[in-house]
Order: structure tokens, then sequence, then C-alpha cells
């Protein structure tokens, strides 16, 4: 099962990261990252197959394929940025991890424009 390698690499991690504190404060947050990494590469192959479910169910009905294109690249960039502003966090700096933040809603928000027009436009057509 995947959680376990998942919550098994962060234990590790953890355990790792508050060794290295003790002795080392400048090289914990290497572990963080190459363990961060490892978990975010066990979830890339779990969400690979999400987004095979997702293109199957897509062909199935009539959706537009560009609509659930761009609601994948979403939350594909949302985990993304959850992750880099962990790290920020992680490593004491609050400050660039809400500049990523707000970069990342940014970005987050103009992607979902033309779903967000789209949306008004069928809602202006149905009101009288």
């Amino acid at each position: 099962m995947e959680i376990i390698k998942i919550i098994g690499v962060g234990f590790i991690t953890l355990i790792v990261t508050i060794i290295l504190k003790e002795y080392r404060k400048e090289l914990a947050i290497y572990p963080v990252l190459i363990g961060g990494a490892i978990i975010l590469a066990f979830s890339f192959g779990i969400f690979e197959n999400i987004i095979n479910f997702v293109n199957d169910i897509s062909k199935s009905s009539t959706v537009n394929n560009d609509f659930i294109k761009i609601l994948l690249k979403i939350t594909g960039i949302s985990i993304l940025l959850e992750y880099a502003v962990s790290i920020c966090k992680d490593s004491g700096e609050s400050a660039i991890a809400n500049k990523i933040d707000l970069g990342g809603k940014v970005i987050l928000v103009s992607m979902s424009i033309p779903i967000i027009s789209t949306t008004i436009n069928a809602l202006t057509q149905l009101l009288p």
C-alpha cells in the first residue's frame, strides 16, 4: 500500500530532521526536501491513476475535455503550491511562503477564468 510507504518516509524524514536540528541545524532542511520529493514521487503515481480515471469518464460524457484538463492542471498546481509553501514554512521562511501562496492563487484564478466565463454565460442564458 502506498500510504504505508508515504507514512514510513515521513517518519524517517522526521526522525532524521529532529536529529540534525540538534547537531547541525543548517543541514536540517535537506532531509525535508529529499523526503518530500520521495513522498511526491509516490503521490504522482497515484495521481496518474486519478488522471486516467477522469479521462475515461470525460470520454464517455458530454463535458468539455478542455475544462477537465484545466481542472486537473489546477489540482496539480494546488498540490505543488501547498508543498512549496510547507517547505518554506518548515524552514522558517513564512514571508516567502506567503508570497508563493499569493502568486500561486493568482495563477489558479487566472487558469479558472475560462470555466468561470462559461459558467456565467450559461447562467445568463438560463435566467430571464
